[in-house]
């Protein structure tokens, strides 16, 4: 990794070191991006079929994962691995259930009712990701959600394997959230297949699930394509920083630090401290723990993209932080909790030495779908709520038009639409008579 003192960078080195491999995205990715959606917006399952055997070396007759596949996938899980999944599943339900929206209605006058019901999203579709290793904790961060706000028609991709067939844990998650329909179609295509529907995919209202820089550009322009559908945030690359004091400990601190950088070699992570003791002893824990990695590979192509940050203060990082708006922000700092307060911009806080990033990804409760590149600025993790709508209702009785009226009135008539104020002043009008 780099090291960086901030305080002796300019403005565009500093801007240049904290740059995500995933918004150096080039205008031939999204040309690509483009012309696989237009694809498979013309020709169907057809293109499906094709760009499937081209990225995933997969040949599928049929992308739908059959009863008796999904029956034979299930039993395959190992039991150790079903009771860790169900226990996952219950603490992210938990969680997840006590931040449900609750409908409301109250009288703004007498004889004017407000109220704002929630409906689930009828089609929502959901994609996990499966290119160098399989994320069955998805499915749950996913169909779980999607489940509690009453979504009842889910649909599912995920990329198979070259032998047509998908990760089992992945299908005993999805069955474990309700999740009915599995198909077996990743990266651009099945955005799109979700997006614009085809003769075997179902139009979907609404997309959700992290991936990778081409399926998060998928996400992006479908998001904007009449016809398409809407998503849930940018969630693409995995991402984190640490904010250390002296007194973490570094072993920690590194093995938090790769783990989101095997999630692939454009995922970028940070180190923020005031003390160079703690630096320098957190990268040689990174390079004694590399070497016992499996996917070491990849982790040090997502560390060349990556920064070790000397700063003069712990005031200075946590600025640094608010305006990187990392996906995840792990405070690794003595009292952690007193520092919250200066969090303004994060997917999700890991307080304190014990908190691994890592318990979030799986079993904590909380989502880990995330938004990612900075967006967290304005949005906030996967939550119920995020498969709703959410509809407001008037009813006014004729004592709440008596109420109401001549203010609505007043207004119309300041804006110049005349038929505003006649739609409420032939009703007053009506009313006195």
């Amino acid at each position: 990794m780099k090291r960086l003192v901030w305080n002796e960078t300019d403005e565009a080195s500093r801007d240049a070191a904290l740059r995500r491999p995933a918004q150096q995205v080039g205008e031939g990715v999204t040309a690509a991006v483009a012309a696989l959606l237009a694809d498979v917006r013309t020709r169907g399952d057809a293109a499906v079929r094709e760009l499937t055997g081209r990225f995933d070396g997969a040949t599928l007759e049929t992308f739908e994962l059959s009863s008796d596949e999904r029956a034979a996938a299930c039993a395959a899980v190992p039991a150790a691995l079903r009771q860790a999944i169900d226990e996952a599943a219950a603490r992210i339900q938990r969680f997840h259930r006590a931040g449900i929206t609750m409908p409301y209605a109250i009288e703004t006058a007498p004889g004017v009712r407000c109220e704002r019901i929630l409906r689930p999203i009828a089609r929502v579709g959901l994609y996990v990701p499966a290119g160098s290793a399989p994320l069955p904790s998805t499915a749950l961060m996913l169909g779980i959600p999607a489940q509690l706000a009453g979504c009842r028609n889910a649909v599912l991709c995920t990329p198979p394997r070259a032998d047509g067939s998908i990760d089992p844990a992945v299908v005993y998650a999805a069955d474990r959230c309700g999740i009915t329909r599995i198909f077996k179609l990743g990266g651009v295509q099945a955005i799109a297949a979700m997006a614009f529907g085809t003769a075997s995919v179902p139009k979907c209202d609404k997309l959700y699930g992290p991936g990778n820089g081409y399926v998060t550009e998928a996400k992006r322009q479908v998001s904007m394509i009449d016809g398409g559908a809407a998503i849930d945030m940018p969630a693409g690359p995995s991402e984190v920083l640490v904010i250390a004091d002296a007194g973490a400990n570094p072993t920690f601190v590194a093995a938090d630090l790769l783990s989101q950088a095997e999630h692939g070699p454009d995922s970028q992570v940070l180190l923020l401290s005031d003390d160079d003791a703690l630096i320098d002893a957190v990268q040689v824990c990174i390079d004694v723990q590399l070497e016992t990695l499996p996917r070491a590979d990849i982790a040090r192509r997502a560390l060349a993209a990556s920064r070790l940050i000397r700063v003069d203060t712990l005031e200075d990082a946590f600025a640094i932080s608010n305006a990187y708006a990392p996906e995840h922000l792990i405070l690794a700092l003595r009292d952690a909790r007193r520092w919250l307060p200066q969090v303004q911009s994060a997917g999700s806080v890991f307080l304190g030495d014990w908190a691994a990033e890592a318990l979030g990804d799986y079993c904590s409760g909380t989502n880990h779908v995330l938004p990612t590149s900075g967006a967290a600025r304005y949005v906030g993790g996967l939550n119920v709520a995020s498969f709703q709508v959410a509809i407001t209702v008037q009813d006014v009785q004729p004592q709440g038009l008596a109420a109401i009226g001549p203010c609505a009135v007043e207004l119309a008539t300041a804006e110049g639409l005349d038929a505003h104020r006649q739609a409420v002043a032939l009703r007053l009008q009506e009313l006195s008579a």
